[in-house]
């Protein structure tokens, strides 16, 4: 019998990369219904026709909107709350609209949750909430605070239970440098790299729906879930790809772009020091002292100095052959392999 037997998922921002994965997980099981929610009805309705399953309801809303929230949201069990402002130079351009999107979004989703007594929800966020430096990034750390908060405020005896999920970059999602370099090669352009040496986490799709399925099985009330993954810098990036591709493109070495960083972080130092290690993922706890100043002002924690925030660059470094086995589980280069072989 699967857990999810019966049960109805809202998936936030579900037309994205994150939901028709889910969808791909979910569809063949005993679950009674997957909502989707997103305010783009183009991609709703592409997604529909593609899909043609009464198992998948749509629903067009805005997270900003609490009224289409709360409609989205009636007869719900469980929440994965993925809608957001993801795009790095839009916020930077336009930081109060991710401020609205993932700050007060998030809000107005876990209000609406409790509120319809939904058992679970999980909200994803991005390693660029770790010591962020870009609008995108401080956004998604505040709607982080705000996810805990809420857990923290109701307890570890709640109807309804708010956790995190924090993740690296997934693979050839929307957005992200993979597919862009492919369309480079294809096109004959050169490859644009920022900077080879440059680490990012890897991880795939599937890696991200078990990191959230993980969460909400095992999260408590303002828990925080990382799931350890290998990182790669973009020299070997390039040089695996060209290899899966047997091209000899030209790489351009173009400088790094604002809000960009060298490495990212994924459980910063502070974390660290009280997170429990759950085998392939960190648990981090939610800071469940009271807003008593004195504690934070006598009583600091000593271990803290003693601990390193786990990055892009202390965890596994990928090979170039290591990479092109992870490049070659991707859909969209499994497509073009197949079809150079035909």
């Amino acid at each position: 019998m699967s857990i999810f037997k019966d049960k109805v998922l809202l998936i936030t921002g579900g037309t994205g990369s994150f939901g028709n994965a889910v969808l791909r997980r979910f569809l063949d099981s005993d679950i009674k219904e997957v909502r989707i929610f997103s305010r783009d009805e183009l991609k709703q309705d592409d997604m529909r026709h593609a899909l043609q399953n009464p198992k998948v309801k749509f629903y067009i809303g805005d997270v900003r909107d609490k009224r289409s929230v709360d409609t989205a949201m009636s007869g719900v069990d469980y929440v994965f709350h993925a809608a957001a402002l993801k795009q790095v130079p839009s916020c930077e351009f336009f930081p109060m609209q991710a401020v609205r999107t993932n700050v007060v979004g998030t809000e107005n989703v876990l209000d609406s949750a409790i509120s319809f007594g939904v058992k679970s929800v999980v909200v994803l966020s991005t390693d660029k909430a770790a010591y962020p430096i870009c609008a995108m990034g401080i956004s998604k750390a505040m709607m982080e605070k705000v996810a805990v908060a809420k857990g923290r405020h109701l307890g570890s005896d709640a109807q309804t239970t708010i956790c995190c999920t924090r993740y690296g970059n997934v693979m050839a999602t929307r957005g992200s440098v993979i597919p862009l370099w492919i369309k480079q090669i294809k096109s004959g352009q050169h490859i644009t790299v920022t900077d080879p040496s440059m680490t990012r986490f890897m991880m795939t799709l599937d890696d991200a729906v078990d990191l959230v399925l993980y969460a909400w099985n095992h999260g408590k009330n303002g828990d925080l879930f990382v799931q350890k993954a290998p990182a790669v810098n973009l020299d070997v990036l390039t040089k695996a790809l060209k290899q899966v591709y047997n091209v000899d493109t030209e790489v351009r070495v173009i400088g790094t772009r604002h809000g960009e960083k060298l490495y990212e972080t994924l459980v910063t130092r502070e974390e660290m020091a009280k997170s429990i290690d759950m085998g392939d993922y960190y648990r981090i706890p939610c800071d469940t002292r009271d807003l008593n100043y004195n504690k934070f002002v006598t009583d600091g924690d000593d271990t803290i100095s003693s601990v390193e925030d786990y990055h892009s660059h202390n965890t596994t470094q990928l090979d170039v052959e290591q990479m092109k086995k992870l490049l070659l589980k991707l859909e969209i280069i499994q497509k073009e392999v197949c079809q150079k072989q035909k």
